[in-house]
């Protein structure tokens, strides 16, 4: 479908309202008769049109079903998301988008794998502000938009290194822990993903500090993107990406092999039930 607004200039969430109000309207729709025809609330769906919320991907898959415009809505939700990052992170999303290969360490639950309790769990903390729940939901909403990246066509071959220090922190709330660990179960299982658990018992390490992300695109240039101390780095030259490929080599050898990751996690599942 031919693109129905012109957006230089605009927010991504701008765009995005102005499309999903356009598509209303040539639909001969009111908010009203949208909202009781998609079971979404009136006000929901006002804050939507207006630029001023970021929906789910699956909202956007639901409308567009609705309107019958193809992708047109998930296509612009794609770019509204990044309003809720930093220009450096949009740039890394940019990246991690078209990446055909993704290899992760993270001290925490990766943010690709996190389920919605656990991430907002996870960024409730740090939003304190009067408006601070409504930058809640944004950023849920962003995080999770992240994770469709492990499923498109083609699949990635993605490895991820997690810290055992991250089952050492679990949520709150033990139903959250526990779907977030069977979230960890069932992604380990998928062919294209690779999880490594890094014992306690390896000691210290280098990436001790933060996360680190390496991405490898078609034509096989690299970029890395660091993550620690309240601070980010996104890194394109080949020898600061070589340098970082292999401390992760490094620690990927450390940690244990996929199988045993695996008992590693259901062990963790067991310990949860009563």
């Amino acid at each position: 479908m031919d693109q129905v607004v012109d957006a230089e200039g605009e927010s991504g969430r701008a765009v995005l309202g102005r499309t999903l109000r356009y598509l209303r309207e040539k639909a001969g729709k009111s908010l009203g008769q949208l909202a009781e025809e998609t079971a979404y609330d009136k006000s929901y769906l006002c804050r939507l049109e207006s630029g001023k919320r970021l929906s789910k991907m699956a909202v956007m898959e639901d409308l567009d079903r609705y309107f019958g415009s193809g992708d047109l809505l998930v296509s612009h939700w794609k770019v509204a998301r990044l309003d809720a990052f930093k220009d450096q992170y949009k740039r890394y999303m940019e990246l991690e988008a078209t990446a055909r290969v993704m290899q992760v360490f993270t001290p925490g639950v990766p943010g690709v794998l996190q389920t919605e309790d656990f991430a907002r769990g996870v960024l409730s903390g740090a939003l304190t502000t009067a408006d601070g729940d409504e930058l809640l939901e944004e950023q849920v909403a962003a995080r999770l938009g992240r994770q469709y990246l492990l499923q498109q066509k083609p699949e990635p071959d993605v490895r991820i290194v997690i810290d055992e220090f991250a089952f050492r922190r679990p949520a709150t709330r033990p139903e959250t822990w526990t779907d977030q660990l069977l979230r960890l179960e069932t992604v380990a299982l998928w062919p294209n993903v690779v999880v490594h658990v890094l014992p306690f018992s390896v000691g210290a390490h280098h990436h001790m500090t933060g996360s680190l992300t390496l991405l490898w695109q078609k034509d096989g240039s690299a970029a890395a993107y660091k993550e620690g101390n309240g601070c980010s780095a996104l890194v394109e030259d080949p020898d600061d990406v070589l340098r970082l490929r292999l401390s992760y080599d490094r620690l990927r050898d450390l940690a244990l092999c996929p199988a045993d990751s695996l008992t590693f996690i259901r062990r963790e599942l067991e310990d949860q039930r009563p």
